[in-house]
């Protein structure tokens, strides 16, 4: 599968199946959150949090590119990625793009 950031795939031609999302919430365990929690006192990467917002982005991705697959395409276009916290510790990964089949 194809993934793509701009609008359209220039020289190619395609059609459009639609839009398809992807998305997962996730946590991280109590230790991992106080831990987070003391290293804000000091500064610095919450490497905790970019990892679970790192599985986070592969599983949304890995959702999303399933939904394609299930309309037949082979490529998506527009692919764009949000993310919002749903409470402390957890955060959700929201992807979606256009799916589109290359001729």
């Amino acid at each position: 599968m194809v993934l793509l950031t701009t609008e359209g795939i220039p020289g190619r031609e395609y059609e459009v199946l639609g839009m398809v999302k992807g998305n997962t919430v996730q946590s991280k365990h109590l230790g991992k959150d106080i831990g987070a929690g003391l290293k804000t006192l000091v500064g610095g990467e919450l490497k905790g949090y970019t990892e679970m917002l790192s599985e986070s982005r592969e599983v949304a991705t890995a959702r999303m590119i399933q939904e394609a697959e299930s309309l037949g395409a082979n490529a998506i276009v527009a692919v764009r990625y949000s993310s919002a916290s749903v409470m402390d510790g957890a955060a959700e990964v929201l992807v979606y793009g256009t799916a589109v089949k290359v001729k």
